[in-house]
């Protein structure tokens, strides 16, 4: 039974270790699904904003996490 609960930690913790990060991620993809919701015709912009926000966002965390 402990290892199951060590797996499902480790799991967990996979996905929760950098709070920052994910909330900057859900605000990303928050923000585009409002402008489709929104903005009717623009999927190539929206679709375009959420790689490069994603990306922006994953960039400034590695950055961050460096200078730690």
């Amino acid at each position: 039974m402990n290892l199951l609960r060590l797996i499902f930690r480790e799991l967990v913790g996979l996905f929760v270790d950098d709070e920052k990060l994910a909330l900057a991620i859900l605000a990303v993809v928050g923000a585009c699904g409002l402008l489709v919701r929104y903005q009717q015709g623009a999927s190539i912009t929206v679709g375009l904003l959420l790689l490069f926000g994603c990306i922006g966002v994953l960039f400034a965390s590695a950055v961050q996490g460096a200078r730690r």
